[in-house]
């Protein structure tokens, strides 16, 4: 690379930099939109519309009803963000909160009433119309001609003109066909096994008479496709959709129309964060010091290499605020862990090739051979370890439940990003500052032969305190389990509990609430408390455990004795848990998905089944380890613990790639060594780099957890734990794993020629 082509690359580099951060402060307008303040937030970070629906009907309704009702509405809500929730509020109250949006109005425009969706003939058997044509805007967006109903519901289901019911519905799913003329977007209906019965007689009327069935949800007709034929087996097809947004919108209004009950809205709400603009500030200034350590850090220790990494790293930082408001992603804590845990990769990526261009250096090359030679060698452990947990990531984002999405999705962008900054960005500073004259090989240091560790020859001594660990966290568990009915401390997010709506004589902010109210409620019930604020409104919601009629009665005196709170102004509901039964199984079929798919990509990448085998082990180990912290240390399990362990594993499988790949490559290059003297020695050769990651990723998270406000606390902490413990499974189990499983279990081929 020339002097003057490499001055314009940094000066291109550079002038992206600043404009990219230009962006990510200012915006790109005037209303500062792009920029970083732009960027969607979830409930726990600032908040969003609470909706409450009441079941229609005096009867008390079915649980298992009101559990389908819950799973349908999250399903239909996700379309409006990821993040959002859907619990039950008593025995027939159904609560959703969605992040990031103000209109509950335009919301409830869009939702109607849950529950009122019905099939209906346009034409009656003898082919008079019942109702008055209109103009009316459909679900694909375009305009057409149709029939308003002019009857009741209860008229239309007496003469017979309801043909089925949204209930008759089992599922609906957008989708693509193909046709002569290409692509064709639709929606495709599966119906229950009483609503096929139906669907047939009704597709056999209306296809004898060249009718269509008009498809009404809330009253106002959705769609009226032409009935072509006569279905026989439940299965539909809605053709001729403009968009596979408008057939996905279609598909969406038909599932929450199917719903077992009528659900009329109660009231809604625009609520406050539950972390409040605190935890946004000093999660950012958390990150700005974290950040700054590491680059100093990383300049210190591999001095020129070190700067470009700055470079790299400032870099991906900008991009991600930058892609997070281009993809208007919802920003929650568990969004955070997966940046976080990106960061630690991209670091990771910067400290492998150096780790390797110092090698090189050591072996006598060229300061410019041994930067390719670095950036070469380094390139197959890089792609492995970030194409595994990208794996890991985009499954999640297919399978997991709402809450998992968030965090897959920022961990898929950033995984991504790193990998640029990375083997982009920071390859093209290191060259130009070459070309420009940093030649002399001090700049970038010459690596030290280090004296093998001996890491397999203490296999039993490590085994033993991992297998010691992990026991004890199980006995811990069984011992509050016995105690308490809850072998961890579960939140509210898993067990639910008391809502308290508190009305003050004066609007109250969160941090008020927090330092005013919050300590006098956790003396009587002895549980962390979850608050909201209520927008325009003097009204705070306090969620804690389950409250029984004497706690109840102490928080109701303490709120008019301390606050001189009218008793009427009070109202305590219980709640269900926000991650439901569905989500968890969701939640735990996506992670063995996931690690199916580690499995099998890390056999055909090292073809060797035992390198998988012992990287998920090593993994699992990890999972159970942190577990285990939870329950001694008795931190609270909320939302975002499957957050916190979900970066474990990525972190984890991560860490053992890169040492996996150093003895596949010395097993080709050493053949003469036995396999415990390969297997130790790529252990030390990678060493620096696990213990150098770790370090940046820890004082990351340590910045955070020393900075954040408590809920915050409770996730950073079991993450360092985690990360400690990633390190220690890499060096100390990982390669002993495989070790123990190569020896015992050796391959065909080579017991054929021992035989």
């Amino acid at each position: 690379m020339k002097k003057n082509r490499a001055v314009i690359i940094l000066l291109c580099i550079l002038v992206l930099l600043v404009g990219v951060i230009y962006v990510d402060v200012f915006g790109v307008n005037a209303s500062g939109d792009g920029s970083a303040s732009d960027i969607n937030l979830g409930l726990d970070l600032a908040g969003g519309v609470s909706i409450t629906y009441q079941v229609v009907g005096d009867e008390t309704p079915d649980s298992t009803d009101m559990n389908d009702t819950i799973a349908k509405l999250q399903q239909r809500v996700e379309n409006y963000s990821t993040e959002a929730i859907v619990y039950q509020e008593g025995a027939d109250r159904i609560n959703i909160e969605i992040p990031g949006v103000s209109d509950a109005n335009a919301i409830l425009q869009e939702l109607g009433r849950p529950g009122t969706l019905y099939f209906i003939a346009e034409t009656d058997d003898e082919g008079n119309l019942n109702y008055a044509s209109q103009t009316v805007q459909l679900a694909d967006g375009s305009y057409g001609s149709a029939y308003v109903m002019n009857k009741t519901i209860e008229e239309m289901l007496a003469d017979g003109s309801i043909k089925l019911q949204g209930t008759d519905v089992k599922d609906a799913r957008a989708g693509s066909i193909q046709t002569n003329m290409g692509s064709e977007y639709a929606v495709d209906l599966t119906m229950t096994e009483e609503g096929a019965e139906k669907f047939a007689e009704a597709t056999r009327n209306a296809y004898s008479k060249g009718e269509s069935l008009g498809i009404y949800y809330d009253g106002s007709i959705i769609t009226a496709p032409h009935v072509e034929a006569v279905l026989t087996d439940g299965n539909a097809q809605i053709t001729n959709m403009s968009s596979y947004e408008a057939a996905e919108k279609l598909a969406s209004t038909i599932r929450i129309g199917g719903l077992k009950l009528e659900l009329e809205e109660l009231h809604s709400k625009v609520v406050g964060a539950q972390l409040g603009v605190e935890a946004i500030d000093t999660s950012l200034l958390a990150g700005a010091i974290g950040l700054l350590i590491v680059a100093l850090f990383m300049v210190i220790v591999y001095r020129l290499p070190g700067v470009a990494s700055v470079v790299g790293l400032l870099s991906y930082v900008a991009l991600v605020i930058l892609l997070l408001n281009g993809f208007d992603m919802t920003l929650t804590l568990s969004g955070v862990a997966g940046i976080i845990l990106s960061i630690g990769m991209a670091v990771d990526a910067n400290v492998i090739i150096f780790a390797r261009i110092r090698e090189e250096l050591a072996a006598g090359k060229s300061v410019k051979n041994a930067v390719k030679s670095g950036f070469d060698k380094a390139l197959s452990a890089i792609i492995d370890g970030n194409i595994t947990t990208l794996i890991a990531a985009v499954v999640l984002l297919v399978l997991g439940p709402g809450s998992v999405k968030g965090f897959a999705q920022t961990l898929a962008l950033g995984i991504v990003l790193s990998m640029f900054t990375s083997l982009v960005v920071t390859r093209y500073v290191l060259n130009a500052f070459y070309a420009l004259g940093a030649r002399n090989e001090k700049l970038y240091g010459v690596g030290k032969e280090h004296k093998t560790l001996r890491i397999l020859s203490k296999k039993g001594i490590f085994f033993g305190i991992s297998a010691a660990v992990i026991l004890a966290g199980f006995i811990v568990m069984g011992v509050y389990g016995a105690k308490t009915g809850d072998a961890l401390n579960y939140s509210l997010d898993f067990k639910g509990g008391t809502a308290v709506t508190v009305t003050f004589d004066h609007a109250m902010t969160l941090e008020e609430a927090n330092s005013e109210v919050v300590p006098l409620i956790e003396e009587i019930t002895g549980s962390a408390v979850q608050v909201q604020t209520v927008q325009d409104s003097n009204e705070v919601i306090f969620k804690t455990d389950t409250l029984n009629v004497e706690q109840r009665e102490q928080l109701d005196q303490m709120l008019i004795d301390t606050f001189s709170i009218d008793e009427s102004m009070i109202t305590s509901e219980t709640i269900s848990s926000t991650i439901s039964d569905e989500m968890k199984s969701d939640t735990i079929i996506a992670v063995i998905v996931a690690i199916v798919c580690m499995l099998i990509y890390i056999r055909i990448r090292f073809t060797d089944i035992r390198f998988g085998i012992s990287s998920i082990v090593a993994l699992l180990h990890d999972v159970l380890v942190v577990l285990a912290f939870y329950a001694v240390a008795r931190v609270s399990v909320s939302n975002t613990f499957v957050a916190c362990m979900l970066t474990i594993v990525g972190y984890s499988i991560n860490a053992t790639i890169v040492i996996f790949d150093r003895i596949r490559e010395n097993r080709g290059t050493s053949a003469k060594e036995q396999l415990q003297e390969i297997v130790d020695k790529s252990i030390t050769q990678t060493m620096s780099r696990s213990i150098f990651t770790s370090l940046t990723t820890f004082i990351m998270v340590a910045v955070l957890y020393v900075l954040g406000v408590t809920s915050i606390k409770d996730f950073a902490l079991p993450l360092m734990v985690g990360i400690v413990c990633g390190t220690y499974s890499s060096i100390c189990l990982a390669g002993s794993l495989w070790y123990v499983l190569r020896t015992k279990f050796k391959p065909v081929a080579e017991k054929k020629r021992l035989g």
